[in-house]
């Protein structure tokens, strides 16, 4: 369960994203995001989906990052 806490944690940190910005982004209150990133709370599946979305708009890379980062490699 952790595991979306601790990509995410790592991709804001690689990227330089703030949990404000990401929480704009998404339109979600800060201290959801920052909820997840301190693993208090496993945001819903289709949360998920929409960090990655949000993510894609900030940087691409970074959404591609956190994807590989909870999912594992995938190749």
């Amino acid at each position: 369960m952790a595991r979306v806490g601790k990509a995410l944690k790592q991709v804001l940190e690689i990227y330089g994203i703030s949990q404000n910005k990401l929480a704009v982004t998404m339109g979600v209150p800060r201290p959801s995001v920052n909820r997840w990133v301190h693993e208090q709370r496993d945001p819903a599946g289709d949360v998920i989906f929409e960090i990655k979305e949000a993510l894609k708009q900030i940087d691409p890379e970074a959404a591609d990052k956190f994807v590989r980062l909870y999912l594992g490699d995938t190749s």
